[in-house]
């Protein structure tokens, strides 16, 4: 499955498109269900949203780290001209191991690295990614060893990516756990910042808008991806996204 608690997703259709140059690059990081990327911006100001997907990003911009945190609704990101980008991209419950705070408190934020590790430790890693011919590397290699000295990844999230993108109800998820439906959804709240309700959402409109950028109409991505009808598909995007499932998988409005 692509998109969401995997790490896999791309940048969304821009916000004004007749400005927007966008070099963005991705690949399978050596760390567990993670994505390292790099993108630079060779236009103006850019801007572009950024979708809900059940991940959270270390992120090198403008030489400073900052952690975004996972959304619940889709977040407007504005990329300067010429500044590079560098990030890794954590799904599965691997970000709040990395960065040693739940999902939960930094959902719908970006906040200074600083403000979660020492800032000693913060600059040096700066210092270090200022000066690296391929900053994504040096990211990983930080983020190995640190999650060497953690606590074990949470088997719950794991489980529970893995049956939401099958489509499975947070009953049966929680009864294949041993846990009750609200211990499951205080793991999740730890691991993905939501419950596992609002991620299932959150995998559905994905699995919809991957179907559609494959050429399919939104009406067969809708039932191939669980929603009542194509209605139904169009609210959640609204909602969820800010625009419409047409301008995200990049055709023509009826």
């Amino acid at each position: 499955m692509t998109g969401l608690v995997d790490a896999w997703h791309r940048p969304a259709e821009p916000c004004h498109p007749d400005r927007v140059h966008l070099v963005y690059r991705e690949r399978p990081s050596n760390i567990s269900h993670t994505v390292a990327w790099t993108g630079r911006s060779t236009g103006a100001v850019d801007a572009h949203r950024v979708l809900p997907d059940g991940c959270m990003d270390l992120i090198w911009m403008g030489g400073q780290m900052v952690v975004a945190g996972p959304d619940t609704k889709a977040y407007l990101a504005t990329w300067r001209a010429d500044m590079p980008y560098a990030a890794l991209r954590f799904g599965r419950g691997v970000g709040p191991r990395v960065v040693g705070v739940p999902a939960r408190e930094l959902r719908d934020q970006r906040i200074p690295l600083d403000q979660l590790w020492s800032a000693a430790v913060t600059r040096s890693l700066e210092e270090r990614l200022a000066h690296a011919r391929a900053p994504a590397t040096v990211l990983e290699a930080v983020v190995s060893e640190r999650l060497r000295d953690t606590r074990p990844p949470d088997p719950v999230a794991d489980m529970t990516a893995s049956h939401v993108g099958r489509g499975h109800s947070v009953e049966r998820i929680a009864e294949r756990a041993g846990l009750s439906v609200r211990q499951l959804h205080r793991r999740c709240l730890d691991a993905f910042g939501y419950g596992p309700k609002t991620l299932a959402r959150i995998v559905r409109l994905n699995r919809a808008l991957d179907i559609g950028r494959a050429g399919f109409a939104g009406a067969d991505a809708a039932l191939a991806s669980g929603y009542a009808d194509q209605a139904h598909l169009a609210r959640d995007v609204r909602v969820l996204t800010g625009t419409t499932f047409a301008a995200l998988v990049g055709v023509d409005e009826p």
